[in-house]
């Protein structure tokens, strides 16, 4: 794929056969900066939702979960098979969230807490985590199809600010993107439930002893994660298609944004999102849509050379 992606990247420069040529092409990808950095606020917000999900589990349950794109994916298809029903879109993601907290607390339930008990590698986890989300995929696959869907939706013009072309719906995902974060701030900061968390990040023995209930706080961080990927997956249907395969495709910017932002660190993992959506959306002219996802390995592999533990401290602060 990356000898494909480097013959690509090969074959664009060789079209230019002048400096004149050159510099038309500079200014004009100049000239869409500002439009793509729009494109990447948005898809850096859902990324954003997902990857505070994905470190929370990293962070306190020490699970490097490769299904959590597939449970947005299932949250997105909750939402679509609900939305088909005619029931108001907003309503259908906050039960489509139901349903995937459900799911994601069935899969602790039956895989996860056996594996603690017995104290699996991370190995063995990973190696779970992958066959858990090939279930999930080819689940979605036998009672959804393959073929990409979307939401029953009234077709919105885009609003024109200051010049920029914004989708209503890309705002829509970014205002209540900062509205779950917030949210999620306040709880972790301002609630007994988070203080518990963000012990039990730092030193888990150590949070047990000290009398913390750690199987509710390993319950309220399914749920926690459970709910914003799920939001993440449902805001994502409403850029794009909803297709089985639109989180597997995330599952590298997601941990890119966690390893930028710092293991474990939810602030570190919205920064780190929204830089991963910006830079891959910025990109795409000069390597084309179909490998903008290497841009996110790319900075996660710089980043594990230069500052292994991310951008920020890592776990919760």
């Amino acid at each position: 794929m990356y000898l494909l992606q480097a013959q690509f990247i090969f074959d664009s420069i060789s079209q230019f056969h002048s400096l004149a040529t050159l510099t038309e092409f500079l200014r004009s990808w100049a000239n869409q900066i500002p439009q793509l950095t729009v494109n990447g606020i948005a898809v850096g917000s859902i990324i954003a939702l997902a990857a505070v999900g994905l470190t929370l589990t990293n962070g306190i349950l020490r699970l490097s979960n490769f299904a959590h794109g597939d449970f947005l994916t299932l949250g997105a298809y909750l939402t679509l098979f609900i939305n088909l029903y005619g029931i108001n879109i907003w309503l259908s993601m906050i039960l489509a969230s139901v349903g995937t907290v459900g799911a994601m607390l069935l899969s602790e339930k039956l895989l996860w807490s056996r594996m603690r008990s017995i104290r699996a590698t991370s190995t063995t986890l990973i190696i779970i985590s992958i066959g858990l989300a090939l279930f999930l995929r080819n689940g979605i696959i036998l009672v959804w199809g393959g073929s990409n869907q979307n939401y029953d939706l009234p077709v919105s013009a885009a609003l024109d600010i200051f010049g920029l072309k914004v989708p209503q719906n890309q705002l829509l995902v970014l205002v209540l993107a900062v509205l779950a974060i917030l949210a999620l701030h306040y709880l972790l900061q301002n609630t007994k439930i988070g203080k518990a968390m963000r012990a039990v990040a730092d030193d888990l023995d150590l949070a047990r002893v000290s009398g913390i209930n750690v199987e509710q706080v390993i319950l309220s961080t399914w749920l926690i994660a459970g709910i914003l990927t799920s939001l993440g997956g449902s805001m994502y249907g409403l850029i794009t298609a909803v297709r089985p395969n639109m989180g597997w495709f995330l599952i590298l910017p997601l941990f890119a944004s966690i390893i930028l932002g710092g293991i474990g660190n939810p602030y570190g993992a919205i920064a780190g999102a929204f830089i991963i959506g910006i830079v891959q959306e910025v990109s795409t002219p000069l390597l084309g849509s179909q490998y903008k996802q290497a841009v996110a390995l790319v900075i996660m592999i710089l980043v594990l050379l230069v500052r292994p533990k991310g951008l920020f401290k890592g776990t919760l602060s």
